[in-house]
Formats: C-alpha cells, structure tokens, sequence
C-alpha cells in the first residue's frame, strides 16, 4: 500500500481515461504497450493527489509501491553520512520512482518531496503480480522499460562518480 502521510493527501482528481492513456503511452515506463494491456494497467492505478511540501516516501521506510508523476515537482534526497539532505534529483511530470522495491524488496533508498501540488499515480507489488498474472507478454515489456531506465540512472551516476574523481584528483 502507499505509505503517503495521509495528512498531505488533497484527494482524487478526474483525468479522463483517453487524457491519462496519451501520456501514460509518453513515458518510458508505459513505451510499447497494446491498447488492451495498457487499459488493464491504467484500471489498476490509483490517483493521489499532494500539498507541496509533503513527504511521498521517506528513506528507509518499507516500501511495496511505485509511482509515475502525472504533475507537479518532486526533489529526491538522500540523507549523507553526516546526517545532512543531500539532493539527488528532480522527477517533472513522465518520471517514475520506488521501481527499486518492487525489484529487490528492500527499503526506501531516498526520500521524495513534493516541491508543487503534485498529482502520482501508484502501482503495488501485488497489483503488479496481478498484471502478470493476466498479461504475461505485457508484464515482461513493462519490466524491460524499468530495467531500461534503471540502466540510464546507472550510466548517469556512473558519470558524476567519474567527474567528482577527477576533480578530486587535481
């Protein structure tokens, strides 16, 4: 289940479905889906609605959901050795996040925060097992995309970790 601070939480907002299709089909997540998987999977998201400021999912914390931002502005942080925010990255509206405790069943490896009212779409672990279940050919496609962006994640902090090492080197 999402492990939203309730508190936070404005509400459901209405998209209509062929709106929500369109740029669900946009993001790497969804890329490559038939009508029919991608309705199936757009039947089992659920829409939350966020107060800037609030607290989507904190380090550390259990998770067994993901999310797409539909809108708004998220900051992604994780906590430094000293105990210090350290910023990761920014998530616009087409990005996804917490695919990782989906993946190897671990805790939150960052926090994320709502620097706008922010729209998310959610998707649990077992709502997952169910689209499996119903549309296996479907389900292997989505975890391609994940595995895809996870690999460009990758690449980029392989990146920084070679410039940081160079500029610490001179």
């Amino acid at each position: 289940t999402c492990r939203c601070r309730q508190r936070e939480y404005i509400g459901p907002m209405a998209v209509s479905s062929t709106d929500l299709k369109a740029f669900l089909l946009a993001t790497p997540f969804f890329g490559g889906l038939s009508d029919a998987s991608l309705d199936l999977l757009v039947s089992m998201l659920v829409e939350r609605s966020f107060d800037a400021g609030a607290t989507i999912v904190a380090e550390g914390e259990p998770g067994r959901s993901m999310f797409i931002v539909h809108s708004g502005h998220l900051v992604v942080s994780m906590l430094g050795d000293s105990g210090r925010s350290i910023r990761m990255s920014d998530l616009e509206p087409g990005d996804f996040f917490g695919e990782m405790t989906l993946i190897e069943m671990q805790n939150r490896s960052a926090t994320v925060v709502a620097e706008t009212v922010t729209v998310l779409y959610y998707l649990t672990a077992r709502t997952l097992y169910t689209y499996y279940k119903a549309d296996i050919h479907a389900y292997v496609i989505v975890m391609q995309n994940i595995n895809r962006e996870l690999c460009r994640r990758l690449r980029r902090a392989d990146r920084r970790i070679a410039e940081l090492s160079f500029h610490a080197s001179e």
